[in-house]
Formats: C-alpha cells, structure tokens, sequence
C-alpha cells in the first residue's frame, strides 16, 4: 500500500508493503548474563496449559529479562531511581528515521568503538529525528549471538554527545548496548543521551540488540516503533522500516 508523509514541509512517498523488520525475537540473542528466556506451561492441579499435554489452549508463563534477551526498546529509567516506564514515555510510534552503516576503530586497550569522524560523515540529521546505526562487518552471527563477556563494541563519549546535539530522540544500534560492557557503572553515553545532567529527556528512547539485513540500504525511511505495553524501564520491541522517497 503506498502512501505520502509530510515532514517538515516535505512530502516523501513510502510503500507500507516494503517493511524491514528489525527486530531480533525474545530468546535469540543474549547479553550481561541475563537468564535465558524461558517459557513454561501454566500449571494448577491437574491442568498443565499445553495442547500437547490435553489441555484445550496453550497457556504459559515466560521469564525474560527485556535488556538481555532480545531486541528491546529503553528511555531513561533505565538509569534512575525513579524507573520511569518506557511504555508511558513513547507516545508517538512513527518516526522520519536515517539508516547508516559504520566500522569501529580498534584501540590500543583493544576496545572497539564507533568514533565521532564515523558517526560526523554520514549523519545529517536535518531531515531526521531517529538514527539507526548498523555496524560493520554485518554478519549472520548478531542474529544469535551470546554477547556475554565479550567486549562488544560501543559509541565513544564524542559520537554521543554529536547524536545528543543533532536533537536525535530515537536511536537504534545493533549492540547490546551504547556503553561498554563493563564501565564502573558510569554508563556515559546513556547519561549524555538523555542529558541526565540537565533536563532530562523523558520521551527519548534507546533501542539496542537490533538486526538490520543488508538489503536495506542507507538512506532515510519511516521506522514504526513497536513495543510491548510493559510498564518497564525497556520492554521487548519490534522496530519496522519502510524506504522513503522525497517527492518531487
């Protein structure tokens, strides 16, 4: 189905029916220790909530742990006491997004990072309110991938604050987190993201564990933000692209 959005004076032309899903489901991929997912028939006496196992529905229980079980959408009660939910904090769900693909720098402690000069040349946030940031190289290996004490790579301090600047409110990565695994707890790029030092930015979001294949080019498109309604600091998420044309 085609339809038009208008954007800061602008119309562009999309078709609903050329979605990307970037999600990753719940259980696929894992991260800082979290508990595999688990989901359980409901028991109660002598009903056991499976089909299989002669009941009339499948009725379960899950655990999941939304940071480390799959892609998952987070504002800033992640990082406060006061453990705002991300459930009430989104309220829009469609977004002018910009796709870019970047290489991380090794460092001499062996860290690996995404730099400011990556982040600088190919981002222009004058037509965008969400980025979404796709690493290379994109390999098969994100899609189920046990992060765990491996040191994946994250954004420098510098690309943070740059995103921060050019007003970004939504931003998307495919790592487990915009931080260093381990980091003493100073979790900086979170804190410059939702400028914890000034006004707090309550409606902004951060979503991480995300896979976007490579038949999605770079360019700019419509991302449909779907989350489930968790009253959670994150909660699982389902962000979907579609490809934007500006209309001439």
């Amino acid at each position: 189905m085609k339809t038009q959005v208008l954007y800061k004076n602008i119309w562009y032309k999309t078709d609903l029916d050329k979605q990307t899903d970037l999600s990753l489901p719940v259980g696929q991929v894992r991260c800082f220790h979290a508990p595999q997912f688990e989901a359980k028939p409901f028991e109660m006496g002598d009903f056991v909530g499976s089909v299989l196992k002669g009941a009339p529905v499948n009725y379960f229980n899950i655990k999941l742990n939304p940071h480390g079980n799959g892609s998952h959408t987070e504002c800033v009660g992640h990082i406060t006491k006061e453990q705002e939910s991300v459930n009430l904090a989104l309220k829009n769900y469609h977004f002018i997004a910009t796709l870019i693909s970047v290489d991380v720098e090794l460092m001499d402690d062996g860290d690996r990072i995404i730099a400011l000069d990556e982040i600088m040349t190919k981002f222009n946030s004058d037509i965008t309110e969400a980025l979404i940031i796709r690493t290379n190289p994109n390999t098969k290996d994100k899609i189920n991938f046990d992060y765990t004490e491996t040191n994946p790579p994250y954004l420098s301090d510098e690309a943070m604050d740059y995103i921060y600047q050019q007003g970004v409110s939504h931003l998307l990565i495919d790592l487990p987190s915009v931080d260093k695994e381990y980091d003493q707890g100073k979790l900086s790029c979170h804190n410059i993201f939702w400028n914890t030092i000034g006004k707090i930015r309550t409606n902004a979001t951060i979503t991480e564990l995300i896979f976007v294949p490579d038949e999605a080019k770079d360019g700019l498109y419509l991302l449909n933000l779907q989350l489930a309604p968790i009253n959670l600091d994150a909660s699982p998420s389902r962000p979907v692209i579609y490809p934007l044309t500006k209309m001439i």
